[in-house]
C-alpha cells in the first residue's frame, strides 16, 4: 500500500482517535519535503555541482535548483552569490514516494542505525534529520560515484506540535529511537 493511501485509510483514523479529534481535517499531513545538499568544492571546481545535481534529481525524481551563497567568506574563499549546493522542494504524490522510501529502504541501509532522533523537531511539528551518505539511497551507483556527501532532509508538517508532528510520522514508520 502506497504511504499517501495508508494515510487516507489508516492513519488519519488512528489520529483522530489518538487526540480526539472530530473533524479529518483537524489530523495533520505532511506539507512539504526539502532536500538539501552544499559542499565547499564547489568554491574551487563549479563542475561538482553538475555531479550533486545528477544525484539529486535520482534520487528524488525531480531537478534540483543550484543554491548559492548570500554572503562573502574570505576565511572560505568564498564570495557572495557563488553556487555552492543544490535542493530539492517535494510536494504531493513525489514527496510521499521520497518519504517511503526513506523510511522503507535508505534508513535501513544507514551502518550502525538504531534509529532517528526523536529530538529533531522545531517546536512546530516539522523534523529535519541530515544523512552522511547520499549512498544509502538504492538510486546511487557506487561504483560511478565520484565523492560521497551528504544531505539535510526537513520534513514540513501542517501539525502544531512537536507531540502531533512525532506521531504522524511514527505512524508513517518513521524509526524513532528509544
Amino acid at each position: 500500500m502506497k504511504l499517501q493511501e495508508k494515510y487516507k485509510k489508516e492513519i488519519v483514523p488512528a489520529l483522530m482517535k489518538e487526540f480526539g479529534w472530530t473533524n479529518p481535517m483537524q489530523v495533520p499531513r505532511l506539507y512539504k519535503v526539502i532536500v538539501n545538499t552544499t559542499t565547499k568544492e564547489a568554491v574551487n571546481n563549479p563542475k561538482v555541482l553538475d555531479a550533486a545535481q545528477a544525484e539529486m534529481q535520482r534520487i528524488t525524481g525531480q531537478r534540483p535548483v543550484i543554491t548559492r551563497s548570500r554572503k562573502s567568506i574570505a576565511t572560505y574563499k568564498l564570495r557572495g552569490n557563488m553556487p555552492i549546493g543544490v535542493m530539492v522542494t517535494l510536494r504531493g504524490p513525489k514527496m510521499y514516494d521520497f518519504v517511503s522510501k526513506l523510511i522503507n529502504v535508505a534508513l535501513p541501509r544507514v551502518r550502525d542505525f538504531r534509529g532517528v532522533s526523536p529530538k529533531a523537531f522545531d517546536g512546530r511539528g516539522n523534523y529535519s534529520l541530515g544523512l552522511q551518505e547520499q549512498i544509502i539511497f538504492p538510486e546511487i551507483d557506487f561504483d560511478k560515484l565520484e565523492r560521497v556527501q551528504g544531505m539535510n532532509i526537513a520534513i514540513v508538517t501542517t501539525a502544531k506540535s512537536d507531540a502531533e508532528g512525532r506521531a504522524l510520522l511514527k505512524h508513517m514508520g518513521m524509526p524513532f529511537r528509544q
